[in-house]
């Protein structure tokens, strides 16, 4: 896949700035000493491996390690010219290492890769060494209260600059607001950040007794990356728990799990279509890829029936939603659209089921997912009927509106089928409405 032309142009601005401040503080080089230099091997070993073994966060587009603890205290120890150079060498290694099969495969991408990953480190250290250049130290030595003062300056002005960074590329990438981006970043590894800069200044206190001393933070270095990765695997592993649970879903009623993927599709552009915030894209999307797994406590003589349900059978499926709410509410990821699910069968009008919420008591998620479910449902084969035509379910959806679904969202919809390459052209005559299981 090729990177968008501003993203391309993006990189080359910031490997522009890179190379300018490597260029800047190559001036004020000077030899270092034997402990330096020591000092200077023992970072790089540690920043190539923590790159190495950086953790992988989907949700952001981005790799996030303890290089960070490393790359601060390169700068506190070192000082800002010859921290940069480090940056420089074990970032490139690293990268070099990770990527190298993509290079036949994708050599423009990977030339670009390649480039951001290297220049937003060394910009972000060579910003900060610009600051703690003003500082008049070239090292940090901790020996006084104001010395903490500049660390903490040096420690805010790197993470500003490196979400920043980050989070630019991620948004021009793949079109995400850049304030959401900004604000969810800080908000989820903000801990993490302030739990690598404390480590960043033990290693500079450890130096300060002798370089030997500096292995001693070897150990809570990687217990911090170790618990980091273990909390991000944990959270993988919870949805892959729940993609397995559709896959049974699947072997048991084919429709259920291609039709989730397919509202979880529709109920996204129709957010969109709304101008709604990211967070609450982000909750649709995750809301209605399991919408519907509450469907494994329905007996396929109720699920699979090729007729009208009765009263009995109808309570029966009436409760799936709420076990879909009970089965993920205990889960942190899917935590906060448990009541969304929960509310996804409700109707505007205050005629849907389990809880017979009308209007605006009903959450705006579960109004967007019900609408694409609406459509999906009307537009597709059925055990007990066939598939309506897209002339139909269009007229059925405008019938809808203001009764079974929300009509801004109706409206949304409308707007999006209308939008879409296989936009049908609009029958005269309605269609009769269908009920939705």
């Amino acid at each position: 896949m090729k990177l968008p032309t501003r993203t391309r142009a993006y990189v080359i601005i910031i490997g522009l700035l890179a190379l300018g401040l490597i260029v800047f503080f190559a001036r004020d080089f000077s030899v270092p000493s034997a402990s330096q230099v020591l000092a200077f091997f023992l970072f790089l070993v540690l920043g190539f491996l923590s790159e190495i073994y950086a953790v992988w966060i989907p949700a952001y587009g981005c790799e996030v390690s303890s290089s960070i603890a490393i790359c601060m205290a390169s700068l506190f120890i070192l000082g800002p010219s010859f921290a940069i150079i480090m940056v420089l060498a074990m970032s490139l290694l690293s990268e070099l290492m990770m990527r190298w099969d993509h290079l036949r495969s994708a050599p423009g991408r990977f030339g670009y890769i390649l480039a951001f990953n290297v220049s937003q480190l060394v910009a972000t250290v060579g910003l900060t060494g610009l600051v703690f250049f003003r500082s008049g130290a070239e090292a940090l030595t901790l020996s006084a209260g104001h010395d903490y003062l500049w660390a903490t300056l040096a420690f805010l002005c790197y993470a500003a600059i490196n979400v920043t960074l980050v989070t630019s590329v991620v948004s021009l990438t793949e079109g995400k607001r850049f304030l959401y981006g900004l604000k969810t970043y800080v908000r989820d590894f903000s801990l993490q950040y302030l739990v690598l800069s404390v480590l960043a200044l033990l290693l500079a206190v450890l130096y300060s007794l002798s370089i030997w001393h500096m292995l001693l933070a070897i150990v809570p270095l990687f217990l911090v990356h170790l618990s980091f990765r273990s909390y991000q695997k944990l959270r993988t592993e919870a949805r892959k728990t729940f993609e397995n649970i559709s896959r049974l879903l699947d072997e048991r009623d084919h429709y259920t799990a291609v039709h989730s993927a397919d509202v979880a599709e529709l109920a996204v552009k129709v957010a969109e279509a709304m101008d709604l915030p990211q967070s609450l894209v982000e909750d649709i999307e995750i809301a209605a890829r399991v919408h519907d797994i509450g469907k494994v406590a329905v007996p396929d003589s109720i699920l699979l029936k090729p007729g009208p349900l009765t009263d009995d059978e109808w309570v029966t499926m009436r409760r799936h939603p709420i076990v879909s709410a009970e089965l993920i509410e205990g889960l942190e990821i899917y935590a906060k659209v448990a009541d969304a699910v929960r509310h996804e069968h409700e109707r505007w009008d205050g005629s849907g089921y389990p809880d017979g919420l009308k209007g605006e008591q009903i959450p705006l998620v579960s109004r967007v997912i019900a609408a694409a479910d609406i459509y999906n449902a009307l537009c597709t084969d059925r055990p007990y009927r066939s598939a309506f035509s897209p002339e139909e379910t269009v007229e059925m959806i405008r019938q809808m509106r203001g009764a079974d679904i929300d009509p801004a969202v109706a409206d949304a919809l409308l707007q999006v089928i209308r939008e879409s390459d296989d936009a049908p052209q609009l029958s005269d005559e309605p269609s009769p409405a269908d009920g939705q299981r």
